[in-house]
């Protein structure tokens, strides 16, 4: 049986068509997922994110113990400041991508997707032995909620005492929502400014309703997870189990950048991903543009005069674009921006083309 957010009474509410995703009955649309994807672009959606989890980890050594757990350096990241890492295995490959907040000098706060949520708090969870530091899995208490789209600082700024002016992007503040107190962080994975806010579960059908009622006027509508998907695919971002899986490194999926190798000490991957980033790998993640209406899918196979070169990761039917979109890993000898090849859409052969990530990107 699917677990339920602190929100599922509301969507069932609104009339929302529920989908399991990774073990949670979520919202996949409420109304329409196109409309729900345009007004993310041209107004704002609110969007129910309790599945993923917040793991907090304090305490003196709670710095040393994410640049030994992460491939990111976090002791550099000022408090008040957020930075996206990921967490590795052994190997180098990728257990997760993360967002990972310094609250405070010895105060962190790691959210992680929902499907990996287990897996990132047993790894932390093991990984801070020998250090003095507390890791602290918060999900349960937690519930999330996302304001995304150009509307969005105008919706959240009438109904929060918090400077959004100063509120920088991949930045968080304490802030209070008509009496409840919330962390404010200006991030997102819709391609769009917006803020996410982490609230209590039990007050979050409470902040929900207050946002709601801020964004009528302004076009916000709830949104599902099917438009969540397509807006992310638009930016080029990636998604676990798609893009980013074990059989990856960062640096096959194009985010070597998130490597810290300056950094003082061993971490967990270290020698593995330094043996990976001085040879060419074999298969890089490009972006795909095709024509017509068919868009090519996850796992459907990529050729160039009909020899197998690739595997299409995420695709659809660009909603803001008007054209197929996909993103793909593609033997790096056809990785070329301008490269022309074809796609196995069940059995019917369609161009498509490899283009520069992202696809949109807002003005």
């Amino acid at each position: 049986m699917s677990r339920e957010t602190s929100l599922h009474g509301v969507h069932k509410g609104l009339g929302a068509l529920f989908t399991d995703f990774a073990g949670w009955s979520m919202p996949v649309r409420y109304a329409s997922e196109l409309a729900e994807h345009k007004a993310v672009r041209e107004a704002a959606g609110l969007f129910d994110l309790s599945h993923m989890a917040e793991i907090h980890v304090t305490g003196a050594q709670a710095a040393d113990v994410l640049d030994f757990a992460l491939v990111g350096n976090l002791t550099g990241v000022k408090p008040g400041r957020a930075r996206y890492t990921m967490i590795c295995d052994a190997s180098g490959g990728v257990l997760d991508d993360l967002v990972v907040y310094r609250l405070a000098d010895e105060h962190y706060l790691v959210v992680a997707n929902a499907g990996n949520a287990q897996v990132v708090a047993d790894a932390l969870a093991e990984r801070v032995a020998g250090f003095d530091a507390v890791v602290d899995d918060r999900s349960e208490t937690t519930a999330l909620i996302a304001v995304q789209g150009p509307k969005a600082v105008e919706i959240l700024g009438a109904v929060t005492d918090a400077d959004l002016d100063a509120l920088k992007y991949y930045a968080s503040v304490p802030a209070n929502v008509k009496g409840h107190d919330v962390l404010l962080a200006r991030t997102g994975y819709t391609g769009e400014d917006g803020f996410e806010l982490f609230v209590n579960a039990d007050e979050a059908s409470a902040v929900w309703r207050i946002l709601t009622e801020a964004g009528e006027g302004h076009g916000l509508v709830p949104a599902g997870l099917a438009c969540r998907d397509t807006l992310r695919l638009e930016a080029g971002m990636p998604l676990y189990g798609n893009e980013l899986t074990l059989e990856q490194s960062p640096f096959e999926a194009g985010l070597g950048r998130v490597v810290k190798f300056e950094k003082p000490g061993d971490f967990v991957g270290r020698a593995a991903l330094e043996e990976r980033s001085k040879q060419d790998v074999p298969r890089v993640r490009v972006g795909l543009k095709g024509a017509g209406r068919r868009a090519p899918r996850h796992g459907y196979k990529l050729l160039s005069d009909g020899v197998e070169i690739g595997e299409v990761t995420s695709g659809a039917l660009s909603p803001t674009l008007g054209y197929p979109i996909a993103m793909a890993y593609v033997d790096r000898a056809y990785a070329e921006p301008g490269t022309e090849l074809s796609v196995d859409i069940r059995g019917r052969i369609e161009p498509v083309e490899v283009v520069a990530l992202p696809f949109y990107s807002r003005a």
